[in-house]
């Protein structure tokens, strides 16, 4: 009860934020809305004696509710953003104009990221830092100054450094905002049918899990530091390094970039800088680290780019993660692969296999479908094809077919159409299929030609052969609690009979001869799978 009126009195104030804007029961989606809104709309109008007299807004529903979340706070803002992922929910003219939603806030006064950075890192700053400036970006969550590290040992020398402060109090707010979206999720998910296919009680916990980790600086650095490794030998990509005495949960600090802004094409250009070469740079990038590890920087955006002196897309902000395992990575290459290829019949069948579409379907139906959406983007010119809208229609094809939501793939949904958007802002004619199909084809090649095939015939054999050494010890062990068991007592004092206990040691044995010949016949199968292989 007492969730419910929290999360009532949240949701109430924010309608009225959105009301304000005029983004609550916009003109232009009016048509489309439920007869249960429309009834609500004179509350939303209602304006108390102390409340100022609304502004005039302008632009259209998407750029209202943009600037309405921003007035809402941190959550609204990250909420903002994760439906702009979703044009299946919100359509796409209205997932567009959320995507340009920038993450900004006024920053929070200087006393207090001080008092955050001593008492999360337990040291005054003088004996940190030489200086330490105001801040220099401020979002959502967290803002950044530029400082210089002090030398505390001797032959250490002072770097430039960026430190990321967490704001006061926001893991409460979160917290908050967080229940009340979870409290809508689960009434919407109970009394309207048609949304359950879209599971909005798992798209907020999706939303919940990314921020957690937003809320533990050490998880980002640690997360930097992963992907640092990975793309350690990567020509064009760098991670900065983290400073980890200087990391803690609600400060983390990280080595200086100096670089170029991705968002300052204009600065790019006239540094010389081959732009056609930054936009196939930036998809290849995205698609080895999903394909190739499985963890992908999920926020790739203009503002969380710099390009350094030598051409190398340095990525900042990582607070934002997404994993893969490797069924999934499969799946998602030999679609996207079959995309490039025009081959609707496979990219069918992999949606099957995967289990997106229901076998209650037909495959052919579902390829059709696909090729009516994807025919008409090929031969037309590279500026006039849209990942993003491609994407988006795409997504109008999962209600005819019952496809499910699936959470887990969101993050990687959302960040191709990101950096599809990146790789048009260096590029305006950029071609996404011909800088994906390279990545794409050498993943499927290391991944599933015929070396890969030995490599995991190779493997089962191996597991096969741990499982067989072991069974020596299996009878044995099957043996001894036999005899225990001969030996023991039950709780009312029953003991088993010796001969009892035999026949469970014989039973045993004999259970093993049985399965002898499957063994060996296994055995064989995985021998002969190797020499199909190799010959």
């Amino acid at each position: 009860m007492l969730r419910a009126a929290r999360s009532l009195v949240r949701l109430t104030r924010a309608a009225r934020v959105l009301g304000k804007h005029d983004a609550l029961f916009p003109l232009e989606l009016r048509a489309e809305m439920p007869a249960i809104l429309l009834a609500l709309m004179p509350l939303a109008k209602i304006r108390f004696p102390w409340e100022a007299e609304p502004e005039m807004r302008s632009g259209d529903a998407g750029e209202r509710l943009a600037t309405a979340l921003a007035a809402l706070g941190p959550a609204y803002i990250k909420l903002g953003q994760f439906l702009a992922t979703r044009p299946d929910i919100i359509g796409t003219d209205l997932a567009s104009d959320l995507s340009s939603l920038q993450d900004k806030l006024p920053p929070f006064p200087m006393a207090e990221a001080r008092a955050i950075i001593e008492e999360s890192i337990g040291k005054p700053v003088e004996d940190l830092f030489s200086s330490l400036s105001e801040p220099i970006a401020a979002a959502s969550i967290a803002q950044v100054h530029k400082a210089r590290t002090k030398a505390v040992r001797e032959g250490e020398e002072e770097r430039d450094v960026a430190v990321k402060v967490l704001r006061p109090g926001i893991e409460q707010r979160f917290a908050g905002d967080l229940e009340s979206f979870f409290w809508a999720a689960e009434r919407i998910e109970r009394n309207y049918a048609p949304a359950r296919r879209l599971r909005p009680i798992e798209i907020v916990e999706t939303l919940a899990d990314s921020v957690k980790l937003e809320m533990d600086l050490r998880l980002e650095a640690a997360a930097m530091s992963e992907m640092a490794e990975n793309t350690a030998k990567d020509s064009g990509f760098r991670v900065p390094q983290i400073d980890w005495e200087r990391t803690s949960r609600r400060a983390m600090t990280m080595e200086w970039i100096d670089g170029i802004p991705a968002s300052d094409r204009a600065a790019l250009v006239a540094a010389g800088h081959d732009m056609a070469r930054l936009g196939r740079q930036v998809i290849q990038s995205f698609l080895l680290h999903a394909m190739r590890d499985g963890f992908f920087h999920a926020d790739m955006h203009q503002g969380n780019l710099f390009i350094d002196t030598d051409g190398r897309l340095t990525a900042v902000d990582f607070g934002i993660m997404g994993r893969i395992d490797p069924n999934e990575r499969r799946f998602m290459a030999e679609i996207l692969y079959g995309l490039v290829t025009r081959n609707y019949v496979r990219v069918a069948e992999v949606h099957f296999e995967a289990g997106y579409v229901p076998h209650s379907k037909s495959v052919h139906a579902f390829a059709q479908a696909l090729r009516s959406v994807a025919e008409p983007i090929f031969g037309r010119p590279a500026r006039e094809v849209s990942m993003g809208k491609l994407l988006a229609q795409l997504f109008q094809v999962t209600e005819q077919f019952d496809m499910r939501t699936r959470p887990e793939l969101i993050l990687l949904q959302k960040t191709m159409v990101v950096v599809e958007g990146v790789a048009r802002h260096f590029d305006p004619d950029h071609n996404i299929w011909e800088s994906a199909e390279p990545v794409l084809k050498s993943w499927m090649m290391d991944k599933m030609g015929p070396e890969a095939r030995i490599e995991e015939a190779a493997a089962g054999a191996m597991q096969l052969g741990r499982v067989m050494s072991h069974l020596p010890e299996v009878l044995d062990r099957a043996e001894r609690t036999a005899r225990l068991l001969a030996e023991s007592v039950d709780e009312e004092g029953v003991r088993i009979h010796p001969s009892s206990a035999d026949a469970i040691a014989r039973a045993q044995e004999a259970r093993f001869s049985r399965r002898q010949p499957l063994i060996w016949l296994a055995i064989g199968a995985v021998g002969a799978l190797l020499l199909a292989n190799l010959f």
